[in-house]
């Protein structure tokens, strides 16, 4: 009678266990968007689509698509994260963190956005307050650096993630006060709320991420807009 009372304890707990970590399994494959889920686009929703004016590397493609190709070309390659300071400044293809994602978007349309960055350190030291000596092999690699750049150079744009209309493919978003930045895909959830392309180390790159994060600022670049001594063309 010990025995068998012992046997279905033993049983009890280990389902108990098995039911734990099959919910935090659970929990941690969603949280991760590991589980399949529908994805939408813009159209489901009726919303147009924004297509740049410009082409700038003059590849057939407009702007804010080029951005959003080579967004997520960098999420494909699933870059391991790691944000060394490199000489050179540009790290290679295999590792990176969330802002190599915009530069590597920026290249993809033809910018040099090191060099955007730097001229711009230039030319307002002052606005740059997290830049105590100008280093070209990094600054362009941190956040609060490419918040000021696109505060001034970009079209900046609503912040609540429910007027989905608002937000569109290639736009850069940056989280949590400048702790993390992204840029817009052109999937979107089941409540019209886009995706974002990003690297924090997750194991999905491209993912239902806008409603996780707090939103700091939301921006386009429209380089019809943007100065021309601003703009630089990419060179291998």
């Amino acid at each position: 009678m010990k025995s068998n009372k012992k046997r279905n304890t033993i049983l009890i707990v280990a389902a108990a266990v098995v039911l734990i970590l099959l919910i935090v399994g659970l929990w941690t494959a969603d949280y991760y968007n590991l589980l399949p889920k529908k994805i939408y686009t813009a159209k489901d929703f009726g919303i147009d689509t924004l297509r740049s004016g410009v082409d700038f590397n003059g590849n057939g493609t407009d702007d804010y698509t080029d951005f959003l190709l080579g967004a997520r070309k960098d999420a494909e390659n699933h870059p391991k994260y790691d944000g060394s300071y490199l000489d050179g400044g540009f790290p290679p293809d295999n590792i990176g963190v969330c802002t190599d994602v915009i530069w590597r978007a920026f290249k993809n349309a033809g910018y040099n956005l090191r060099e955007m960055v730097d001229r711009d350190i230039a030319a307002r030291p002052e606005a740059y307050t997290a830049v105590e000596r100008p280093d070209k092999n990094i600054d362009f690699r941190r956040v609060k650096n490419l918040h000021v750049f696109f505060e001034e150079h970009a079209v900046s744009l609503t912040t609540d993630i429910n007027e989905i209309g608002e937000w569109q493919p290639g736009d850069i978003v940056i989280f949590d006060d400048d702790r993390h930045i992204g840029m817009i895909s052109d999937k979107r959830n089941k409540d019209g709320q886009p995706y974002v392309i990003h690297n924090g180390g997750q194991p999905r790159r491209e993912e239902d991420y806008l409603r996780r994060a707090s939103v700091t600022a939301h921006y386009r670049f429209d380089a019809s807009l943007a100065d021309d001594e601003i703009k630089t063309e990419w060179k291998e």
